[in-house]
């Protein structure tokens, strides 16, 4: 896949698929011009993406605004910028999910509109004060959510209408009446009929609850009984042909529902034929926004990420045997090779490096197990991947940091 080449089309480009493949990307016209015009107003260019995902990550949070399954007029623009920013992120997810998902019929393109498609989620549990790139926790939350998308999809795909009205919760199914856009009266109306429904229809014959058949002539009729004795509306009784299309229209956005559509920038305003949804986004920010950016350097944030870190590794190695925490001192302090440790402890090499191996891999547990505690994050390779580096930049920081110390006690 071709890589953006600067800072702006990273913020203002989305990926474009043929067939399901990768063809380009496409740029967006207002928000070229959103960056174009922060930019200008820096004193100084800058092309750091941290600096700007935090920027648009500030002022998504200033506008109070979320990504909805189809945008709105009161989308901010920063939601928009940091979803281009995490096409790559969705793309690379999307076809490792794809290749490895057992089911071997579903499309990166289908992945990626998954994933795309829960940005706002993603936003949302993301906090760059923890420390962790946007980018890595996107990649974590996008890889979960598909997979479960994915999953649901296998069981609902082959579920009838009835056998999914039969599976979904009430819950989910106000969720997706209210997604589709009905009156609180009409969801009233359905959710009951969706009740009797369940209460009444019970297949004689044994069957898997997702190939469930449509209820008989006499289910229906009893199903109208018990909606009709229920709503207590006198001269105003609900036939069996109208609690079948309700339930229809039920199970249809119940499936609408699970497979939200994340449509394009350039899509049409609903009811015109020409005009984007981007031509109703908000402006760009208030000058204010931007000073506060600016002089905020995320010091006092990071520094707390830090601390929590270092707390948690140092009590981790605190609970390693003597033998361990001496390797480790010898190793990162001293900066000895393993062939030196084992020279000087008159043991094998190989019992180094296991020894070694094993200590971290406890260091390594701890600081994952905090990562999905507090920060709700799932241990996914590439997760740990980058855990494992924090951990390696952690011990050579901490270990050199104690030979100042050491130095500084030394008698002169």
């Amino acid at each position: 896949m071709q890589t953006r080449q600067n800072i702006i089309e990273i913020f203002s480009t989305f990926l474009q698929f043929d067939a399901d493949r990768f063809s380009g990307w496409v740029t967006d016209a207002k928000l070229r011009r959103s960056m174009l015009g922060c930019m200008s107003q820096l004193p100084q260019p800058e092309t750091s993406e941290k600096y700007w995902v935090l920027y648009w990550y500030k002022e998504r949070q200033f506008q109070g605004e979320s990504l909805a399954r189809s945008p709105k007029m009161s989308d901010s623009l920063g939601t928009w910028h940091l979803a281009a920013y995490l096409q790559e992120t969705g793309y690379w997810v999307a076809q490792k999910t794809a290749a490895n998902f057992s089911s071997g019929q579903n499309t990166v393109a289908d992945c990626f509109q998954i994933a795309i498609a829960q940005v706002d989620k993603v936003l949302k549990g993301f906090n760059p004060s923890q420390g962790f790139a946007l980018k890595n926790y996107a990649s974590a939350i996008f890889g979960n959510l598909i997979r479960e998308n994915l999953r649901q999809r296998g069981e609902v795909d082959i579920c009838t209408p009835w056998g999914l009205l039969r599976k979904i919760s009430q819950k989910r199914l106000i969720e997706a009446l209210q997604t589709a856009g009905l009156s609180s009266q009409a969801i009233a109306s359905y959710v009951l009929a969706w009740n009797c429904f369940k209460a009444v229809y019970v297949p004689t014959q044994t069957v898997v609850s997702r190939k469930l058949p449509k209820p008989d002539t006499a289910a229906w009729n009893a199903i109208s009984t018990l909606y009709n004795y229920n709503s207590q509306r006198q001269g105003a009784e609900c036939h069996p042909e109208t609690l079948e299309k309700w339930l229809l229209s039920c199970a249809k956005a119940a499936r609408d529902y699970l497979y939200p559509t994340f449509n394009s920038l350039n899509t049409p305003r609903e009811g015109q034929d020409s005009g984007e949804f981007l031509e109703t986004l908000s402006g760009t920010e208030s000058p204010s926004l931007l000073a506060e950016i600016i002089s905020q350097e995320e010091e006092q944030s990071r520094n707390s990420q830090l601390a929590e870190i270092n707390a948690v590794l140092v009590a981790a190695v605190a609970k390693l045997e003597s033998q361990a925490q001496q390797l480790l001192q010898m190793y990162y302090t001293q900066q000895l090779n393993q062939q030196q440790i084992a020279q000087q402890l008159e043991i094998q090499q190989y019992t180094v490096s296991r020894r070694l191996s094993k200590a971290r891999q406890s260091l390594l547990l701890a600081l994952a197990q905090w990562s999905q505690n507090t920060l709700h994050i799932s241990l996914t390779s590439d997760v740990l991947k980058d855990t494992s580096a924090v951990l390696e930049e952690w011990l050579k920081t901490h270990y050199s940091h104690l030979d100042t110390l050491t130095h500084r006690e030394q008698p002169q």
